[in-house]
């Protein structure tokens, strides 16, 4: 099979209705059939806030996650994911961001040059206007990166991707028992001091096969108050786990009273020892009524489409709906269908039975 043919059969396969690690892994197994890459780090995002939700990562890439984590949402660099998914151009190589000098790159230095990497190609994978996750590609280090040509692949591919990504995201919840929110509270390091039992349950659906590790969508969240730690609050982070259910994961800083003889003050000698900064992340299920944009993102819908649906939601007429969009009737009648086939319901009745409690009308 030539190298086009194996091109279309991955791309056939953003379409198989795979779930996200199936189709994650195949993806990455054939597109190192195609383009030479020694590592790859391959992750889904939260298309609101471009946070990590899930993600796997070649060795040694795994061994270097905090780095990378710090680099990612706590400096600034080249080719960052976020920019990526907001660019013209979603696909970037280092070599490319940096004009060949790939030394003014701090995660070049201090992350992939120490792990024998060189150039590295970066890409957020979009569908319909929204990133749904980012891929980064490593080669050994050597005077030659990656060509144009490899730039050009991966733009083939990066829209089937994002497609696929989006679509597994749309099968329905295995049955479980929920659990309640939970709390997990952390240094400035991102080390745990406690976790509730909920956050555990909650912790285990996101990553069964957790151990000491936080899953990344917890540490992606945490590091980016990190970056803005001027706020006392970052926004919530939505991630399905594989169980299919969603979470919101809500981080926010603690602070220590400073009293003399207490941590986060000062010690015997009166030099201050740290600033007692801690953080809570929340973790709550949430429901499709509670997923707002999210959930229409999901299904498809254009930001047109969208505008004329959250009205629906909200129990505007057409008639209404005419006069806050400043539309014709038949273009909102267009914009409602359209959702409706996207949706896969018939009716205004169905359509917010799905949307705002996540099941169709019956009768």
């Amino acid at each position: 099979m030539g190298a086009a043919d194996r091109l279309e059969v991955l791309i056939q396969r953003c379409y198989a209705g795979l779930d996200t690690d199936e189709l994650r892994s195949e993806a990455l197994a054939r597109l190192k059939g195609l383009l030479t890459v020694d590592a790859a780090f391959f992750a889904t995002v939260d298309p609101a806030t471009v946070l990590f939700t899930s993600a796997t990562a070649d060795d040694p890439l795994g061994e270097v996650t905090e780095q990378f984590i710090a680099n990612e949402f706590g400096r600034d660099d080249v080719n960052k994911f976020a920019a990526l998914a907001a660019a013209r151009d979603p696909v970037s190589s280092l070599g490319h961001a940096t004009r060949g000098d790939w030394a003014s790159s701090a995660r070049y230095v201090e992350v992939m040059r120490p792990l024998g990497f060189g150039d590295e190609l970066r890409a957020a994978l979009r569908s319909n206007g929204r990133c749904w996750g980012v891929i980064c590609l490593h080669r050994a280090d050597a005077d030659a990166g990656f060509s144009e040509q490899d730039l050009q692949l991966v733009r083939r591919i990066a829209p089937h991707l994002g497609e696929g990504f989006r679509r597994s995201l749309l099968a329905d919840p295995v049955d479980a028992v929920e659990a309640g929110p939970g709390v997990v509270v952390m240094d400035a390091a991102l080390h745990v001091e406690s976790i509730s039992a909920e956050a555990e349950h909650w912790l285990r659906e996101l990553d069964p096969e957790r151990r000491d590790e936080l899953p990344v969508a917890v540490r992606a969240v945490a590091a980016q108050l990190l970056r803005v730690h001027e706020l006392p609050a970052a926004p919530a982070l939505r991630v399905r786990t594989r169980a299919g259910r969603w979470l919101a994961l809500h981080v926010s800083t603690l602070r220590t009273e400073r009293r003399p003889g207490v941590w986060g003050s000062s010690d015997s000698a009166g030099e201050e020892v740290s600033d007692g900064r801690r953080m809570a992340v929340v973790i709550e299920p949430v429901g499709p009524g509670q997923l707002g944009s999210l959930l229409l993102d999901l299904h498809g819908l254009t930001p047109a489409q969208q505008r004329v649906t959250e009205l629906v939601l909200r129990g505007f007429s057409t008639r209404q709906i005419v006069e806050r969009l400043c539309l014709s009737p038949h273009t909102v009648q267009e914009y409602v269908r359209a959702s409706y086939d996207k949706v896969g319901v018939s009716s205004r009745r169905e359509l917010v039975s799905v949307l705002l409690r996540g099941s169709a009308s019956r009768g």
